[in-house]
């Protein structure tokens, strides 16, 4: 498969899925709104599918790093989600809510395949030249998600009904899965620095440290990575012939030398070090807390929609529609920075894009319409930028045979910080919406903060 033809697969399935999955969110909001008539029940069906993927992103990354072709198993959990989905939906106010909102949770442990599962098989379809342009067309695909998402949900919510808009959206991400399926093979070696075809990986390829400096994102080394070390040594969770006999294994196929995960190893193993790549390394982990703060705050203020909808804009289903407000100024300004970029680094843009997304909720609080479009709109323009600063942390700080693990572990704690704020603003905002948005304004400016000089989160 050529490359060209790869990066375009993957990019249009991952713009499916997404598409999908931002119409999932609200339409299961309003569906859980509509037929079960409580702000709490519907804010809990959001958490419960979003609250479980902390356990299923490390294990569905191990599986992707560790399969020969990644696709497969990508294609899988699509459909999966897709039928939980649904299940779900079949399950509203025809079974106990325990039953649908267990049943979201089971769905939920699939959620990191829509958004890091495919961010990770980029650097396996698209070489050094041609990685930074495909890393912003992937990033691209979230803001377009989120500006057709919403307002495919708000508006099959308005013409045809909430459950309609979750159907649509379980149908769009099963659509996905054949792209994912004809992903190519897994070839173990990195496409920044690698090995030539046909030798042996040396140095790098088999600690997974990556060469100093970074291709892919245009950073310059700092600390460790100058002196050709990665973060701190627990980055390195397969170091040592014991150690790494135990992990992996190399077998030939052609020219190309494929890297497989045991079995015995991708799922238990995944686990520890999937999450101790993400909190070993400093630079890594500071981005992960900011941007699963700044998750937390997101639910928040999405658990306040349909009543700011309903209060202000006239109807619970025209709140759907300040999300594609977000999504919108997330595209603007991400295309003004591409061409106009600003002089900060990925870290300290990963923290202003915190910074401004506070300002989204507190002015939220006024209850003007315009005021209320104006909120989402400063939202989007810091979730945007924010975005892309932690992919580009993520792909330079990313040890190649732990990216999938890395990106899925990363997601995974995202979704679980937004099901978390959804699931304490639900119940808050019912009480007072007031104080909800108050909420949600003191944890976005929390993320803000800076950390502690030289220590980890």
């Amino acid at each position: 498969m050529r490359e060209k033809k790869a990066i375009g697969i993957c990019l249009a399935g991952a713009l499916t899925a997404r598409v999908g999955d931002e119409t999932a969110g609200p339409a299961l909001l309003l569906a859980g709104f509509a037929l079960a008539g409580s702000t709490a029940e519907a804010s809990a069906l959001l958490a419960g599918i979003s609250l479980a993927a902390a356990l299923g992103g490390p294990v569905l990354g191990a599986l992707l790093d560790g399969a020969a072709r990644p696709g497969r198993p990508l294609a899988g959990a699509l459909v999966l989600y897709a039928a939980g989905l649904t299940l779900v939906l079949v399950g509203i106010g025809r079974l106990p809510f325990a039953v649908t909102v267990a049943t979201a949770a089971l769905t939920g442990l699939l959620g990191p395949a829509l958004s890091g599962g495919w961010s990770a098989q980029l650097p396996r379809v698209a070489t050094s030249d041609r990685l930074p342009r495909a890393n912003a067309l992937d990033t691209m695909t979230f803001g377009a998600a989120a500006l057709a998402g919403p307002a495919l949900a708000g508006g099959l919510a308005e013409t045809l009904g909430a459950p309609t808009a979750v159907v649509v959206s379980a149908a769009l991400i099963a659509a996905a899965a054949p792209a994912a399926w004809f992903l190519p093979v897994h070839t173990g070696r990195q496409r920044t620095g690698d090995a030539p075809r046909g030798t042996r990986p040396t140095g790098d390829a088999r600690t997974g440290t990556q060469p100093t400096g970074d291709a892919r994102t245009g950073t310059r080394p700092t600390g460790d990575a100058r002196a050709g070390r990665r973060g701190t040594g627990a980055l390195h969770a397969g170091k040592g012939p014991d150690a790494e006999a135990r992990a992996t294994r190399t077998r030939d196929v052609g020219a190309v030398r494929v890297l497989r995960v045991r079995p015995t190893s991708a799922l238990g193993g995944a686990l520890v070090s999937g999450t101790r790549a993400v909190l070993g390394n400093p630079r890594l982990a500071r981005a992960t807390l900011t941007s699963v703060l700044s998750c937390v705050a997101q639910g928040m203020l999405t658990a306040c929609v349909p009543l700011l909808g309903e209060r202000v804009l006239g109807g619970a289903g025209r709140g759907a529609v300040l999300f594609s407000c977000a999504a919108i100024s997330a595209l603007a300004v991400n295309a003004l920075l591409a061409r106009f970029p600003l002089r900060l680094s990925p870290d300290a843009l990963v923290r202003v894009g915190a910074l401004v997304q506070a300002g989204a909720p507190a002015l939220a609080l006024t209850g003007r319409p315009v005021v209320l479009v104006a909120a989402f709109l400063l939202s989007g323009i810091g979730e945007g930028p924010q975005l892309t600063a932690l992919f580009a942390v993520r792909h330079r700080e990313s040890p190649d045979h732990l990216r999938s693990q890395i990106f899925t572990t990363g997601a995974s704690l995202k979704i679980t910080g937004f099901a978390l704020g959804a699931a304490v603003a639900g119940p808050l905002a019912t009480w007072s919406l007031p104080a909800a948005l108050t909420a949600a304004t003191a944890v976005a400016l929390l993320a803000a903060g800076r950390p502690r000089a030289g220590g980890t989160p």
